[in-house]
């Protein structure tokens, strides 16, 4: 998909109806004079995709962070992921708050007019099945910026075709069934409608095995745990709905299981077996399309000891002892996830970080084009997601949950037998298996165990004594308070905050 990678040529045809994006969601469709043949509704598409581009280091920032894997307390004055990890009530006007909730509805307003495009003019394009496939692909984004949405905030408007400012300024937060509503029947559309894979030019389109995955994880989401709160567990019993899906991506044999596990993040084996779906970037390009996460979690001062230009600007975020000391001797996937420790200018830092998804070799010349695809949803992810559900009670066998354990464990050449996998087991290995990938929080939250192993942790781990103490409110964020401001009363806050 490099030769549409989110184009930003894109996203300027419909820049005359985003002059207000600090007030979303606000739709508007003056386009009408714009979709007038195919090329236009591609355009569209890519504009749609476009806003993935910062969805990786969103989850660094927002689940990574958040969670037990990081201790990731301010180092040299207070920095934005201070009150993440932390657990503050005060961070309504946090940024990365913001942005989370600005660029979903930016995202759900790209998608809703290419929908409603597609009615009114779809028959300028004259293939049906292409008209089809970008109905698909619109719907698949759609329910994609929507299912982020819930799980970071609850309830939130739902919006499923254009609509004037004036009107948005009168919808309010929708229960988190009917969001889901939404998510369901358009990745159930999806499911049907997307192909199974693409030519190599348009390579990182969402396919019909990434829509099943996806839905697959709303159904296991919905499954979770409610809390008493409002926020993405409903504790409804979908399992099996999950493993079905799970079970035709699997059986799809479209996947496979690499045998090397830093294979699957080289820069030079991308889209690889293990991909089901990833947001795609490209270096050197103008206007720039590269990446940023690849940094989002490294301390400058390391890409400084290795010759290297500055990049973020950031300080470190230490990977928590928790999880340092919950590898085993052996574990391969250790010394590639994390660095630690190092020495720049005759300082050392014992601490370890996140350097996942760093290749010295492959530093670009500017810190905001690098060139490497983050993978959203991966083949090991499938299994395990099918173990998971058959630890809740979806058909399958606790051999099946055992083999992928240890096939896993095999991968990072680790030699012990595990048998009997618990859910609390099977959680652990897919912390270290998926470390740094932004899935920790969403786990923890979807399986039950965030009210138990949070409060734990807080008390082992926070030596500094800056964290405040865990309730089961912080499983969602607050409400943006540049969203509360926009129209006093038509959202109320989440409560905690």
């Amino acid at each position: 998909m490099k030769n549409i990678c989110y184009l930003f040529a894109a996203i300027i045809l419909l820049a005359s109806c985003e002059k207000k994006l600090e007030q979303l969601p606000i739709s508007a469709s003056p386009a009408d004079a714009f979709y007038s043949s195919q090329n236009d509704f591609l355009q569209a598409t890519n504009a749609t995709y476009n806003s993935l581009r910062g969805y990786p280091d969103r989850q660094l920032n927002l689940s990574e962070t958040r969670s037990d894997n990081l201790y990731a307390v301010s180092d040299g004055g207070v920095r934005d992921w201070e009150g993440i990890n932390s657990f503050h009530k005060t961070i309504a006007a946090n940024p990365y708050v913001t942005e989370a909730w600005n660029v979903n509805f930016n995202g759900i307003f790209r998608a809703n007019i290419l929908l409603d495009q597609l009615k009114k003019n779809g028959t300028v394009i004259p293939d049906a099945s292409l008209r089809t496939r970008l109905e698909a692909e619109a719907k698949f984004l759609r329910a994609f910026f929507y299912f982020d949405l819930v799980r970071w905030f609850g309830k939130v408007p739902v919006i499923d075709h254009p609509v004037s400012p004036e009107e948005a300024l009168q919808i309010p937060r929708a229960a988190v069934g009917d969001v889901y509503n939404l998510i369901m029947a358009d990745l159930q559309f999806a499911g049907t409608n997307l192909p199974e894979v693409y030519p190599a030019a348009d390579k990182g389109r969402a396919t019909r095995y990434a829509a099943k995955t996806l839905l697959a994880l709303v159904y296991m989401t919905r499954s979770g745990i409610s809390y008493g709160i409002e926020g993405p567990g409903l504790g409804v019993n979908e399992w099996d709905k999950a493993a079905q899906l799970l079970e035709e991506v699997i059986s799809s044999n479209k996947y496979s299981f690499l045998p090397k596990y830093t294979d699957i993040f080289s820069f030079t084996n991308e889209n690889n077996a293990e991909v089901v779906f990833d947001v795609q970037y490209i270096t050197g390009a103008n206007p720039v399309l590269g990446s940023t996460f690849a940094w989002v979690l490294v301390p400058d001062t390391w890409f400084q000891s290795q010759g290297k230009a500055t990049q973020g600007g950031l300080t470190i975020r230490p990977v928590s002892n928790d999880l340092l000391n919950s590898y085993e001797v052996g574990d391969t996937r250790k010394a590639f996830s994390i660095q630690s420790g190092y020495t720049y200018n005759g300082v050392t830092e014992t601490r370890s970080f996140f350097k996942k998804y760093v290749d010295l070799t492959k530093v670009p010349s500017n810190r905001v084009d690098w060139p490497i695809n983050f993978i959203v949803y991966r083949f090991t992810d499938v299994l395990f997601m099918k173990a998971e559900c058959i630890l809740h009670g979806a058909p399958g066998t606790q051999s099946f949950v055992d083999s992928v354990v240890n096939q896993v464990r095999g991968r990072a050449s680790l030699s012990a037998t595990a048998t009997n996998v618990t859910l609390a087991q099977l959680m652990g290995e897919r912390r270290r298996e998926f470390a740094a990938e932004g899935s920790r929080w969403h786990d923890l939250v979807r399986s039950g165990l965030i009210e138990t192993i949070i409060p734990a942790w807080i008390s082992a781990e926070d030596v500094q004594h800056t964290m405040q103490p865990f309730q089961k409110d912080y499983i969602i964020y607050p409400v943006p308070q540049s969203e509360l401001d926009t129209k006093p009363g038509l959202y109320l806050q989440n409560k905690g905050y």
